[in-house]
């Protein structure tokens, strides 16, 4: 059952039946606006047989299945659908346990108790256990909730009750640990509020201890621990997969026999077979880091094969630059290609594949012009030259190979079904004409097979085992299939799975090419965009990318965007176990030592690791100690206040790895504002006990002013989480502030050898990596990340 206009075919008003089942209308009309999850909504209320309505809480458990339910085992959505509706499935966390137990399925039989001992089903946990559970959690943990007060993260509590009673209802888990705080801790007080605020408002150069803020890790996940459980076997890829439902013929049940399947499984001695294919276009994104996993690590897990293989079939869009970056980038992100492969490598075989499809009836030449094959299309109208006799399309095709027809005058179209409910069988192009040299096959060739004709093919040329995608190709499984059926070839097994998207940037290609174009930013690595080669220069490491991918699981939930803070703590993670500290001050402040000797010069140790070893010398570094030091602007004012932890007039902090200082005195230009120097004392004795601890950066020897070096603060490229809703004025949402250049910052004598790619944590200012616009004279470096973490903070 399909939708169009946002009206089911069945001729029902999805809105109205999606509020008899309990949605609200918010989340109704937002449905309605996602063609596929209206049709598969409507489908599993159609199998539930509730289209006259039912309870919120089934609706809502029915909506999940509809958005999550494993493509894999869709057979068993119907039995699943009987538990929720008579209730013996009634909570989300049986229903997850339920999306589990059926992607490990698959479509095979299985056992009812094994089923319903994996939910739950017929358990009935009481709210006498769910106290018991509570109050064991919030005894073991009673002293961190009593520091962290209202603070606590309730959602940690939730899962470590969750963990002992996996089946309590979760309302009454709810209003128990709501109770149990407030026994606990009574009415929150006006101080707990205060607390937030301040922590909210809280500037990155308040002075304090100069650690990077990394909550331990929680215990991986089954999923990230093992994300590849969810794919069968080569020798289970004799299954059906999908069903392509035609207008005029049978349904087909696209599998392979059990003599195509032998034939393939000798060809590749069993082993898994993926591929990575991507388009040579432009420079590879985050979400290239995702494909590359599920495909390569796929490959890896199951001990098969994986090939690099350029999608080069555009010739006008793809260029040398591209294909060698491409290559470059999957080895600096970890992965070894068994094979680099070009579909272009298969032209003589899709020419012959072509006029086989139009020996066999399936295909035919058409002169329709762009404009009319989309009118067509979407009138659902066949085109005029669809039925003209099989030799005459031969001949056609043969003189379009030949160049004897103009560009734009002929193309090969497949006959498909033009009143399918699916828009991608209606007679899609195999192929066009163009009269461009292609970069890898050069000028042999002047027509160019398409996407949607040459992937499945080359996927089952190369003996794919699994061709796995992201989900906007959903709706091209009919016309993959199809058209293998339809040439007799040997059929992968096909699985999508949802596309990364991240807030505050872009993703498409053809933006990211036009932020490169108009010199929006400076070139496709510039350490702003999500491109794989603008991370690496902004020091992200291929772990870091790695981890967060492995952490978002390869699901199929779609229209998620993960928060850019998640990156970056898996960023935070790695650096700060692999990044040296150092200390360099961005905006310096002259301080002048009026009780130590002019000239004098200590060399002090300073501490690469926070845990560093006394006896290990190689964790250390040497600062020069000097009369004269530079602070940061931002860590002197002139009024100094409980809530300051910099330095102030009449007040003392201490230079890390030196000694205490108290300010003595301040220089003022004629406009009596300006702060022009700084006089202070040092304590040599270290009697003194500051609260506020300062990075800064001395003169190495008199005279002569520290290292200068060049410091380029990154932020979010765009001001909204998702620049991609503003449609056409989406340049309007650029950050200004994106890139902030100081030419002029200080930085310790021990960095001047610091080579391009070298990472550090400075000091309380955050990881940095030296920039390849760096000389002999000027070191630049690129900001990777701020010190704050907000994500581990707010409870992954």
């Amino acid at each position: 059952m399909g939708v169009k206009d946002g009206k089911s075919t069945g001729g029902e008003n999805p809105v109205e039946l999606f509020l008899k089942i309990g949605l609200d209308e918010r989340t109704a009309k937002n449905t309605v606006a996602n063609n596929k999850v209206t049709a598969n909504l409507i489908a599993v209320i159609h199998e539930a047989s509730v289209t006259d309505g039912c309870a919120r809480p089934i609706g809502n458990l029915l909506y999940t299945v509809a958005t999550k339910f494993p493509a894999n085992a869709l057979v068993h959505r119907p039995t699943l659908l009987e538990y929720i509706v008579s209730s013996k499935i009634k909570t989300p966390a049986q229903l997850e346990a339920a999306f589990s137990f059926f992607a490990t399925t698959g479509a095979e039989t299985f056992m009812v108790n094994d089923f319903e001992e994996a939910c739950g089903v017929g358990v009935e946990v009481s709210e006498e256990d769910i106290k018991h559970a509570v109050n064991e959690i919030f005894e073991e943990h009673k002293n961190a909730i009593l520091e962290q007060r209202y603070r606590t993260n309730v959602g940690e509590l939730f899962g470590h009750v969750r963990k002992m009673q996996p089946w309590a209802d979760p309302k009454i888990v709810k209003q128990l640990i709501d109770a149990n705080l407030y026994g606990l801790l009574g009415e929150r007080t006006a101080a707990d509020d205060e607390k937030l605020v301040k922590k909210k408002k809280e500037k990155p150069v308040k002075i304090e201890e100069p650690v990077a803020v990394v909550d331990t890790p929680p215990k991986p996940s089954e999923e990230e621990l093992h994300p590849f459980l969810i794919f069968p076997s080569p020798e289970e890829n004799y299954k059906v997969h999908t069903e392509v439902f035609f207008s005029d013929r049978p349904v087909l049940r696209c599998c392979n026999s059990r003599e195509t399947l032998e034939k393939h499984l000798k060809a590749t001695g069993g082993k898994v077979f993926t591929r990575f294919p991507p388009e040579p276009n432009g420079y590879l994104h985050i979400g290239h880091a995702k494909a590359m996993f599920v495909d390569f690590g796929l490959a890896k897990e199951r001990g098969g094969c994986c090939y690099l293989r350029y999608d080069d079939t555009n010739p006008e869009a793809e260029k040398k630059e591209y294909i060698d970056h491409i290559e470059e980038i999957v080895r600096w992100m970890g992965w070894e290609p068994f094979k680099i492969t070009y579909t272009s490598d298969y032209f003589q075989d899709l020419y012959e594949l072509a006029v086989e499809l139009i020996r066999r009836g399936h295909a035919y030449v058409d002169h329709q012009t762009p404009e009319e094959i989309k009118e067509y299309r979407e009138k659902k109208m066949n085109s005029p030259w669809r039925d003209r006799p099989i030799a005459e399309s031969l001949e056609l095709f043969d003189e379009m190979k030949r160049g004897m027809i103009e560009e734009g005058k002929a193309t090969l179209r497949m006959k498909q079904d033009m009143q399918s409910d699916n828009f991608n069988m209606y007679d899609l192009i195999a192929y066009r004409i163009k009269f461009t040299p292609h970069p890898h096959a050069g000028d042999k060739w002047c027509i160019y097979p398409s996407y949607d004709y040459s992937h499945c093919i080359v996927d089952s040329l190369e003996n794919i085992t699994h061709s796995l995608c992201t989900l906007e190709f959903e709706t091209r499984r009919a016309s993959y299939y199809w058209l293998l059926d339809a040439l007799g070839l040997y059929q992968p097994y096909v699985w999508e799975y949802s596309r990364l998207n991240v807030t505050n940037t872009m993703m498409s290609k053809r933006k990211l090419n036009r932020l490169v174009t108009q010199h929006l930013v400076d070139g496709w690595d510039d350490p702003r965009l999500m491109t794989l080669a603008g991370l690496r220069r902004r020091g992200v490491t291929p772990k870091s990318i790695n981890d967060f991918v492995r952490g978002i699981g390869i699901t199929r939930s779609d229209c998620s965007v993960i928060r850019l803070d998640r990156l970056e703590y898996h960023i935070r993670e790695e650096l700060n176990k692999i990044a040296p500290r150092t200390m360099v001050v961005l905006h310096p402040l002259k301080v002048v030592i009026t009780n130590l000797e002019a000239g004098s010069l200590m060399d002090l140790d300073a501490k690469k690791w926070p845990d560093a070893q006394l006896e290990d010398a190689s964790s250390f570094y040497k600062v020069p100690f000097s009369n004269i030091v530079y602070i940061d602007h931002s860590d002197f004012r002139m009024q100094d206040s409980k809530d300051y932890y910099g330095l102030a007039p009449g007040k003392s902090v201490l230079l890390r790895y030196a000694f205490p200082i108290k300010c003595t005195d301040v220089i003022l230009g004629d406009d009596k504002e300006t702060i022009l120097e700084v006089r202070a004392e040092y304590d040599p004795s270290k009697r003194t006990k500051p609260k506020g601890v300062l990075h800064w950066v001395a003169e190495p020897s008199p005279g002569v002013d520290p290292l200068k070096v060049e410091v380029r603060l990154f932020d979010k490229l765009f001001l909204s989480e998702n620049p991609g809703e503003l449609g056409d004025d989406w340049l309007s949402d650029l950050n200004p502030e994106s890139k902030v250049v100081i030419p002029g910052a200080y930085a310790v004598s021990s960095l001047k050898n610091a080579a391009v790619g070298d990472r550090f944590q400075f000091e309380r200012l955050g990881y940095f990596v030296v920039d390849k616009d760096s000389t002999p004279e000027k070191l630049v470096f690129n900001r990777t990340v701020t010190l704050r973490d907000s994500y581990s903070k707010s409870g992954k």
